[in-house]
């Protein structure tokens, strides 16, 4: 950067007060393409009209660009229609700035009744206009804002675990409190159970009944599939356990099946964090359940060690036990219009063997160190499936402490050899909302596994704060936009411009683009003007299980 000397200074334009009570006027005459403007127009332009300069030229040096088609049109108008016509269009001065005008144009008449020119009377209304745009602008962050951040679960209307998580971690900032989670066994006996309809009746029944039985100061949440936490505030841990025996007492009354619940205190700036409740508090449900007994207490949060190690415990158990399964969704090629590739999906086997979301597991996995067996696990799967259909080509997620882990290379390296797989049916991906571990240990892997010829992925592009700078850390060959703006495409102008916007800094940078959440025939062809390269959602395929002979077994 050069830094002005002494003798180099940078002059700024003085300000310019708004000329309303000036008369600013202009003519132009069609003999000779001439147009004449008086000195307040000069004024407020800073110079007047180049003699031999064309009109036309004159028009787009002095009209802001973005408005110069709407000038011509209501010269035009004016022209053919011999009528008046009044129009607002931006004026650039010669220091660079514009400044706003209402402009009256007027036909002036030949004796034989043709127009032989125009004049025009210029009123500044950048005040006007300013006020105008930022209400304008006001406006439209209104209705492009989230109005909260509290989420709800559709089925119970209670808090999602993430910002039930929240609530948690407020409470740790506070006086202290009581975490119970209850676990409410939902198609445990019996074939009705296992209705998703009738799972979301009886959870969303127990809810009720939960918010009945509570105080309105004492935060509710759906904290898994079948799983409702209530957070105690501002209560003696003696009312906690009374309140939880009488809470599970009324369910146990309600639900032929019971339910079990495990009671957790903490106090002010504990240790553990919101995760780590929960999990303690989840453990504890399990424990009643073994002991076939509705309540487990824990006086104290379990010390940040014992919980790791435990929580891997359970992760082997889990991967020893056959407790996750893949599902596969297709992706769809736009140029093609074929399925080129699938994403490999984890799931969870519920104790009813019903496949669940990863999130939960996922989570707290991560945040306790014990995701990097779960991520081995999936990517050995996709090796196997890649072996034994050489045309299939696999995108394998990967939390971003894998990521950030030096093992993995190391891994990847043994397991493309070891199943002989061709490198560029795998393509990992990177979920940009993840916390990667450890950066340089993340660029050393996606240099490698490019090197390798796999490909590099990010996943979720646009929901965090790390997308742009991703892209210049790592070899990214795709990014999927996040489906939170493309599932209302069609209808919201704003994520449209998003789309856009996204899509052309990606071509910029040489990537492909992935849409998620495609679930209708009009989105699908916005998102193919708006040059998107592949997509994915329920209209080209729902996810579906990966056959089990093909996951088990060496």
């Amino acid at each position: 950067m050069t830094v002005p000397g002494k003798q180099e200074r940078t002059t700024l334009p003085e300000p310019r007060q708004p000329s309303d009570k000036q008369a600013a006027w202009f003519t132009y005459s069609a003999t000779g393409d001439q147009i004449v403007w008086s000195a307040a127009l000069s004024a407020m332009l800073g110079r007047p009209p180049a003699e031999k300069e064309m009109t036309r030229q004159i028009l787009a040096r002095y009209v802001h660009r973005d408005d110069l088609a709407k000038a011509l049109g209501s010269i035009t108008e004016a022209w053919t229609s011999r009528n008046t016509v009044h129009t607002t269009v931006r004026l650039m001065r010669t220091d660079g700035g514009w400044f706003d005008v209402d402009c009256r144009l007027e036909p002036m008449m030949s004796p034989d009744g043709t127009v032989r020119g125009i004049r025009g009377t210029v009123r500044d209304v950048t005040s006007r206009e300013r006020a105008r745009r930022e209400s304008a602008r006001l406006t439209r962050r209104g209705e492009t804002v989230q109005a909260s951040l509290v989420e709800a679960d559709p089925a119970t209307g209670l808090l999602i675990r993430a910002r039930f998580a929240d609530e948690i971690d407020r409470a740790l900032r506070g006086a202290g409190g009581a975490l119970l989670v209850i676990r409410i066994p939902v198609g445990e006996s019996g074939d009705e159970g296992a209705r998703p309809e009738y799972a979301a009746d009886v959870l969303s029944t127990a809810a009720r009944l939960l918010e009945d039985q509570t105080r309105p100061e004492h935060v509710l949440g759906r904290v898994g599939p079948n799983e409702i936490a209530v957070l105690f505030t501002g209560i003696s841990w003696k009312a906690a356990r009374e309140q939880s025996h009488a809470l599970l007492a009324a369910l146990r009354d309600q639900a032929p099946a019971g339910a079990w619940g495990g009671l957790v205190r903490f106090e002010r700036d504990a240790e553990a964090g919101s995760h780590g409740l929960l999990i303690d508090a989840e453990q504890a449900w399990r424990q009643s359940r073994e002991a076939d007994r509705p309540l487990t207490v824990v006086a104290h949060p379990v010390p940040v060690r014992d919980r790791q190690g435990s929580y891997r415990s359970r992760v082997a158990d889990a991967l020893g036990t056959d407790r996750f399964t893949l599902y596969s969704q297709p992706i769809l090629e736009l140029q093609s219009n074929k399925v080129t590739r699938h994403e490999l999906l984890l799931r969870v086997l519920d104790e009813t063997d019903g496949p669940q979301s990863p999130i939960q597991v996922l989570d707290a996995a991560e945040r306790l160190d014990a995701v990097f067996d779960i991520d081995l696990w999936v990517v050995e799967r996709a090796m196997r499936l890649a072996a034994e259909e050489p045309g299939l080509c696999l995108q394998v997620n990967l939390s971003g402490r894998s990521v950030g882990d030096p093992r993995l290379t190391t891994e990847v390296e043994k397991l493309l050899d070891r199943y002989r797989v061709d490198p560029a049916q795998l393509t990992f991906e990177i979920t940009e909302t993840a916390l990667i571990g450890n950066l340089s240990e993340a660029r050393r892997f996606a240099d490698r596994v490019r090197d390798l010829g796999c490909g590099l992925a990010l996943d979720d592009f646009g929901s965090g704060y790390a997308s742009f700078r991703y892209l210049r850390l790592f070899p990214i060959d795709l990014v999927k936009i996040d489906g939170e703006y493309v599932v209302d495409l069609v209808d919201n102008p704003q994520d449209q411009v998003l789309v856009r916007a996204l899509v052309q800094v990606c071509q910029a940078y040489g990537i492909h683009t992935v849409a998620e959440f495609v679930q209708d025939e009009a989105t699908l062809r916005m998102l193919r003007e708006l040059g998107v390269d592949y997509v994915q959602g329920y209209l080209i395929g729902r996810p579906s299980p990966v056959p089990p002979g093909r996951l088990r077994g060496a």
